[in-house]
């Protein structure tokens, strides 16, 4: 069952069995607020079982681009359509978010970001292989992200 994130009351709702479910909660928060604020969207995500497709799409993208599989379990996913941008975010229960920036124009942006939930460490796959930045978000603490440009068309 879909629902529309709530960044004003921040809930861990379909985020309990993570180990850092208030960060990563408030990291979701934060993605529905910078949605909402830049393009009115609702922040809608689902279950993972209920969100295959969006996952196999995001998971193709690392493994194809950069050869990477991610370990942890994936709990929530999403993908729309704002303006001519696909977007895509998968929620894991080790506290990171990938999302999946896909201008649907040839020439447009496209790129994969990674962001870590306050309090986890960065996963094994990624810690050689991107830097990270930190920002401060009021709900969700320091969040670490980082990013790499897609090549191929998907």
């Amino acid at each position: 069952m879909s629902y529309i994130v709530d960044f004003t009351n921040v809930s861990t709702f379909g985020l309990e069995s993570s180990p850092v479910a208030p960060a990563l909660a408030g990291l979701r928060a934060n993605e529905a607020r910078y949605f909402k604020n830049k393009y009115d969207h609702d922040f809608t995500v689902e279950p993972a079982s209920e969100a295959k497709e969006t996952i196999d799409w995001v998971h193709r993208i690392l493994r194809e681009e950069r050869d990477l599989v991610i370990s942890s379990h994936p709990l929530e996913a999403t993908v729309f359509q704002v303006e001519n941008i696909k977007w895509a975010y998968v929620f894991y229960e080790s506290g990171l978010s990938i999302n999946v920036l896909y201008t649907l124009d040839d020439a447009g942006k496209r790129a994969v970001g990674f962001k870590l939930a306050d309090g986890m460490e960065v996963p094994a796959q990624l810690a050689t292989r991107f830097k990270f930045a930190r920002q401060k978000s009021k709900l969700a603490g320091t969040i670490r992200g980082s990013f790499f440009v897609i090549k191929g068309e998907y």
